[in-house]
């Protein structure tokens, strides 16, 4: 047990490695100078070498990528080529915006997601059950860029009842969450009800209505038990996309998260600052699903006995 898991951590901090090694050379191989935005055309040839110099742009990249990884190993991110402050305090206050997004967002999922789709088993085969279903396929289907000012337009414009973007209140985080947790709570509703089917007609629901039990007793304690543990595999990959996918919605919302800043960074080329959100949605992301497999112990107790 104890080699399977170290194993699991090393190849998970080879995985976050290898992703930051390649990240960190396709930045560079961008097309774009960061020296020439910060100074300008008409900026001279000695005033772009001084610069470049005084940012270590001017060493071979694989000198730049070491002396990279030797600082995020001393906890130290560098400095933003632009505005001159510690990356670790910039990425610091965003990826705290972008985990209050994320959560607010899994948290809708959770509540929204499970019940219909308990609901929708439920009823199989009867309207209500068609509406849900129906309703799932629609907000499958349209993404983050669009059902964002599709959001917007209805409920901040028409109706006047949320604030366009920013995070001046409560009320500001209201859209942006919706945009993240429509797709996946669509995704959630339409495996929590196929799941819930398919066990509702296995041994296992049979054997428990024999002993007597009511509907709601089996429902509850022996099918929606089972069904947390593909719902749990979704859940664990799910939130990692919603940091990835909360690069649009954070842009188009403009709220000050992980991914709206690497946005920003990626226009001027601050170096620094892409490196480290791209090392922090890939470490979320890895670990994330790392710690998913952990926690099947703990619904599943077959795997707890492997």
């Amino acid at each position: 047990m104890k080699n399977n898991l170290s194993f699991e951590v090393f190849y998970l901090v080879l995985q976050i490695f290898g992703i930051f090694t390649i990240s960190f050379i396709l930045l560079h191989l961008v097309p774009g100078d960061p020296i020439l935005i910060m100074l300008g055309e008409s900026s001279t040839i000695s005033d772009r070498v001084a610069l470049r110099e005084s940012l270590g742009l001017d060493q071979p990249l694989l000198q730049q990528l070491y002396h990279s990884l030797r600082g995020i190993f001393q906890g130290d991110f560098g400095v933003s080529i632009f505005s001159q402050q510690p990356v670790a305090q910039l990425i610091t206050e965003a990826i705290k915006n972008t985990y209050v997004l994320a959560i607010t967002s899994l948290m809708i999922t959770l509540t929204f997601g499970l019940t219909a789709g308990f609901f929708a088993a439920k009823n199989q085969g009867q309207w209500l059950d068609k509406w849900i279903s129906n309703s799932s396929l629609f907000f499958i289907s349209i993404p983050h860029f669009f059902l964002g000012p599709l959001l917007i337009l209805l409920f901040s414009i028409f109706l006047g009842w949320l604030p366009v973007s920013g995070m001046s209140g409560f009320n500001s985080i209201i859209l942006p969450a919706l945009t993240l947790a429509l797709g996946l709570l669509a995704v959630t509703i339409k495996m929590t009800r196929n799941c819930m089917v398919d066990l509702m007609n296995s041994d296992v629901v049979r054997t428990a209505r024999a002993k007597g039990l009511s509907e709601w007793s089996v429902m509850i304690h022996h099918v929606f038990r089972l069904v947390l543990i593909p719902i749990v595999t979704l859940l664990g990959m799910q939130f990692g996309s919603l940091l990835s996918g909360a690069v649009i919605t954070e842009t188009i919302f403009s709220w000050d998260g992980i991914g709206k800043l690497l946005v920003d960074s990626i226009q001027t080329r601050d170096y620094p600052i892409t490196q480290a959100c791209i090392l922090l949605i890939a470490t979320s992301y890895v670990c994330i699903n790392f710690l998913t497999e952990i926690l099947y112990q703990f619904i599943d107790p077959r795997m707890r006995h492997s």
